[in-house]
């Protein structure tokens, strides 16, 4: 009775809702797109996977899709390539994005809000219409890719595989990457903002008044008192990364097949929902991982912190 009673007070209500919204909102559909993965399709309708028939309860999974998947090397070359795209999105948003964060966290508060707000700024024009502008930019005639021809700059890029052919910047690994990088740029940012924003000046301080130089300060304060917020920018940018389509379908091309393609070409092209269910499972699952990871760092953090 005590139990059930301290679920309506005030505190249980406030941490209910957060459970009931995911379990709503994600576990439940997750369970659907992972039975629909393990069911038979018969025309447009799924086959029941759960059956009672003359007394005896018959339970039939088919993991034919999951099987296929690890047979079948563009499965494998298609998440291997969507990590690694999106790997190196990260990196570049946390090169980009740690002096920005660093500099809007060191400037006056009066200045704190107008930079917040040109941060975010790019969040007031539709996103579709923002990958649509680097079409522009990048296709041969857009004042980008003069510049960058010009200045020699796609030599070095096809020195470096980025792109095919040099002068061609469009569907290329260089222009997806960079579409995903300025994309997400904000969603690392504002995490480290909010981390660097709160630390204790008092620890520079300190440092140098026992000798350190500004970069050993840097290095050896700075930068490990602001881990949480870089893990919490670099998991909000890897994961959506992970699984993006429109980006790579606008601004990539045949060499940057990634997964958010193979769903969309299972599900609407080859109408093959259980194979594409299974494709999204298997990529939720390759998500999770580093979930749990962040999620361990942060119960150790706060554990040490007691």
């Amino acid at each position: 009775m005590k139990a059930l009673k301290s679920i309506f007070t005030g505190r249980g209500l406030v941490i209910a809702v957060p459970f009931v919204f995911l379990l709503v909102f994600f576990l439940f559909p997750f369970f659907i797109v992972g039975k629909i993965s393990v069911s038979e399709m018969d025309n447009v309708v799924f086959k029941d996977v759960l059956t009672f028939t003359d007394g005896v309860l018959t339970l039939a999974l088919r993991f034919g899709n999951y099987v296929f998947i690890t047979e079948d090397a563009l499965y494998f070359s298609t998440y291997l390539a969507s990590l690694k795209y999106a790997a190196a999105t990260t990196v570049l948003c946390l090169l980009i994005g740690y002096p920005f964060a660093y500099f809007m966290a060191r400037a006056k508060p009066t200045h704190q809000p107008v930079l917040l707000m040109l941060v975010m700024l790019p969040f007031w024009t539709s996103f579709l219409l923002r990958v649509y502008a680097w079409r522009g930019l990048l296709t041969e005639g857009g004042w980008v890719a003069d510049a960058m021809v010009g200045l020699g700059l796609d030599q070095l890029l096809y020195a470096m595989g980025l792109i095919t052919t040099p002068g061609k910047l469009m569907h290329t690994p260089f222009s997806l990457v960079l579409g995903m990088t300025y994309t997400y740029l904000p969603f690392m940012i504002l995490p480290l903002f909010g981390n660097l924003a709160k630390m204790d000046l008092r620890l520079l301080e300190a440092a140098a008044d026992l000798g350190a130089t500004p970069w050993t300060a840097f290095w050896k304060i700075t930068v490990p008192l602001s881990k949480a917020g870089i893990i919490a920018g670099s998991m909000l940018v890897f994961i959506p990364c992970v699984g993006e389509f429109v980006i790579p379908e606008l601004l990539g091309g045949p060499e940057t097949l990634m997964i958010g393609r193979v769903l969309w070409d299972e599900f609407f092209s080859n109408n093959d929902w259980p194979m594409a269910s299974s494709v999204a499972v298997v990529m939720v699952l390759l998500i999770i991982v580093p979930l749990a990871i962040f999620s361990k760092y942060q119960a150790e953090s706060q554990e040490r912190a007691k």
